[in-house]
């Protein structure tokens, strides 16, 4: 099926309740079948096509401090760029720390990527690893850089508040982690207990990504006709992704948008199994849950990691121009392990079987050519990654 005519199935997003993921994985009521429902991998015998992802509600505390902290990128975004660069940008983490506009450069000409900002945090550590770890791994363990609330008033708070939910955001992938263990232990041989859980629980590397998507028009040099024109198809390539949901905006006041000046086609896409290009709009008082490619080779292919975009309002949707420059605000927050862990798939399965696991393989650039080897760390991972996708002309 083409981009530019995305299907319109019934929606097929798996929620759950708070309390389920806080159950013990053992007992008769556990979740595997809609974590089946909602992740499962080409080795799995799910009879329908999952779109590795699943919402989570009922998370104590995490509506308000969505509410809290997702409107304050509005107000970074529109602060003097000079003050964005000299004092919130941190180059030597290849800007994976504070700050980053047009940083990353996209298509065959390597234009950058102004249809975007972001302002990334560890919400869990401001300094995370060891002083050894942060020389050799910059751009995994970057040191926090917060705004000066005595210089900028207007984002007082804004480091407590983007702690407090990227906290509540890493607290609840934690639960969700035992879960996924218990599932690929049930689908897979040799997979070890705790395996994810473990991980994720005692990890530092917990990046926030408060973006903040710009109006696409022609000051920007932004083609609003293209499918995937806010962010292109990609898989998280890392561990688990949380999604605390998006919020519309006017872009010149900063004040949310309601539903009937919001293009409905606009947002977050996920490709399934057949091809389809799926919309998935994600509850106000849910949390959602990706899986990232780290846990598709873990598992064995028991859960696959999906290619997904972000679709930017069309120009003429509502058949005429609009007359309000509409914004996007969105706040992922990726938990992964650290640079050295193991890529191993367990031995109840075979290279083979992980990377045919994939969904949506001609979106992106191939399993098998980034993860090189079965124990291949995922530093390397990442690095080789991001260069694939860097040269990636699909």
């Amino acid at each position: 099926m083409s981009d530019a005519h995305p299907s319109t199935p019934p929606p097929r997003l798996i929620i759950l309740d708070y309390a389920d993921i806080t159950s013990d994985p053992s007992t008769t009521t556990n979740i595997s079948s809609s974590l089946q429902q909602a992740f499962g991998g080409g080795t799995s015998s799910n009879s329908t096509s999952p779109l590795g992802i699943i919402a989570i509600r009922n998370i104590p505390g995490f509506l308000e401090a969505k509410r809290a902290f997702l409107p304050l990128a509005h107000t970074l975004a529109h602060l003097d760029p000079s003050y964005l660069e000299d004092k919130l940008s941190d180059p030597p983490s290849l800007y994976n720390a504070g700050w980053s506009r047009g940083k990353e450069k996209l298509g065959d000409d390597a234009k950058p990527d102004l249809a975007k900002a972001s302002y990334y945090f560890n919400p869990v550590t401001d300094m995370p690893g060891t002083e050894e770890e942060r020389s050799k791994y910059p751009a995994s363990y970057p040191c926090n850089v917060w705004p000066d609330e005595e210089e900028v008033p207007s984002l007082t708070n804004f480091r407590e508040r983007a702690k407090t939910l990227g906290n509540i955001m890493h607290g609840a992938v934690v639960r969700l982690a035992r879960h996924i263990d218990h599932l690929a232990e049930r689908g897979v041989r040799g997979y070890p207990p705790n395996l994810l859980f473990d991980a994720m629980k005692e990890t530092e590397k917990v990046k926030g990504r408060l973006l903040y998507y710009y109006p696409l028009d022609d000051d920007n040099d932004n083609d609003t006709t293209t499918f995937d024109n806010w962010i292109g198809w990609h898989n998280d390539s890392g561990f688990l992704t949380s999604l605390a949901g998006d919020l519309y905006i006017n872009n010149d006041t900063g004040e949310p948008l309601p539903p009937s000046q919001i293009d409905p086609l606009a947002g977050l896409y996920v490709t399934d199994r057949s091809g389809a290009s799926i919309h998935v709009t994600i509850p106000e008082d849910c949390m959602a849950v990706q899986i990232g490619e780290c846990v598709q080779i873990l598992t064995g292919g028991v859960v696959s990691a999906t290619p997904h975009c972000v679709r930017g309002p069309r120009s003429d949707w509502n058949g005429c121009p609009s007359p309000v420059k509409v914004a996007r605000i969105s706040c992922p927050c990726f938990i992964d392990s650290k640079p050295t862990f193991r890529l191993i798939c367990p031995e109840g399965c075979t290279r083979e079987e992980v990377v045919k696991a994939g969904i949506g393989r001609e979106k992106v650039p191939l399993l098998e050519e980034r993860w090189l080897r079965d124990g291949m760390s995922f530093g390397d991972f990442l690095q080789t990654t991001f260069q694939k996708y860097y040269d990636w002309k699909g």
